[in-house]
């Protein structure tokens, strides 16, 4: 798929002008009136308020997945080789739970928080040449039976890139991408006992064509990261396809936008309505043809629609 002309962004705002390398994980806080997200390679966390013009970022010790807000204040956060916590801003760093995978070769990626008050975040195999990555819940509530530690539950497995984890209006839906995949898993969810049945495929894109190149027409993206609206609707980055995708409770595609970047990585609603739509985008290591052409990419982008958004669902420890 090749850039889409400049008339066909008339809609997007450049949110945050200072641009990421990988812009992932944003979410709405609404106490705070702020966006927060992660730069994966550039390992910060990074906050600005509603106009994007003051901008705080924060040092991380590894590279950081994903984050969410915490019910008690500050944030839980997946680093490379497990979940930690801050109480604040920019305090010191608790771990809550490290895993045992190989943080060589496999970190966390895309996460959030699910209804119920739980830590969701799934794993990424850098190398790519196996189906290693994997979905954890991690329980930290009061009540959660395990006499005051963590419960961390395996909740899938057999990937390679944990993207696109997102809840259903009704809370009786979980989503959930391997990205490399080109399709986007469903589950029936019970939200009291974290139980997953009836897995199905919710959408299939077409595979990336036998070796195509950046810049070449014939391919749409693959699924990252995503969002769902008040009507249930999913809302889907799609990697290399420079677009955002809206599919119906069924799967079925009711709109795309072309987005100024040609990788979008995940989509969040904000604002005081929830109608403000953001994307985190990315920028590293893509050829200097199409950041010539989108040279935006990186930063954060918004624009309005007419349905909101879910609300960010917040830790609970």
């Amino acid at each position: 798929m090749s850039a889409p002309a400049a008339s066909d962004f008339s809609g997007w705002k450049v949110a945050v002008p200072q641009p990421d390398l990988l812009g992932e994980s944003p979410f709405w806080h609404p106490h705070e009136q702020m966006l927060y997200w992660v730069d994966i390679p550039g390992m910060r966390l990074r906050r600005c308020d509603t106009i994007g013009a003051a901008v705080e970022s924060w040092a991380m010790p590894s590279e950081p997945g994903c984050i969410a807000p915490a019910a008690k204040g500050g944030l839980v956060i997946a680093l490379r080789d497990g979940i930690y916590r801050a109480p604040a801003w920019g305090a010191p760093l608790v771990l809550v739970v490290r895993f045992n995978h190989d943080p060589r070769t496999t970190r966390f990626n895309d996460g959030k928080a699910d209804p119920a008050g739980r830590m969701w975040a799934g794993t990424m195999y850098e190398p790519r040449d196996a189906r290693k990555a994997e979905l954890y819940s991690i329980d930290c509530r009061p009540d959660n039976g395990s006499g005051g530690k963590p419960l961390v539950q395996l909740k899938a497995l057999n990937a390679t890139t944990a993207n696109g984890l997102a809840w259903s209006p009704d809370q009786k839906r979980v989503y959930w991408t391997d990205t490399p995949s080109h399709a986007i898993q469903c589950w029936d969810w019970d939200a009291a006992s974290n139980a997953m049945r009836h897995h199905r495929v919710f959408h299939r894109f077409p595979p990336k064509p036998a070796g195509w190149q950046p810049g070449q027409p014939g391919y749409g993206g693959r699924p990252d990261g995503a969002a769902v609206d008040a009507e249930g609707n999913y809302w889907c980055a799609m990697y290399e396809g420079g677009r955002l995708l809206q599919l119906s409770p069924a799967g079925e595609l009711l709109q795309e936008i072309a987005v100024p970047a040609m990788c979008p990585t995940m989509p969040c609603f904000g604002g005081e309505d929830l109608k403000t739509l953001y994307v985190t985008t990315a920028r590293d290591k893509r050829p200097a043809q199409e950041l010539a052409q989108l040279p935006d990419s990186g930063c954060v982008f918004s624009t309005r629609l007419d349905v909101p958004g879910l609300a960010v669902n917040f830790f609970v420890d």
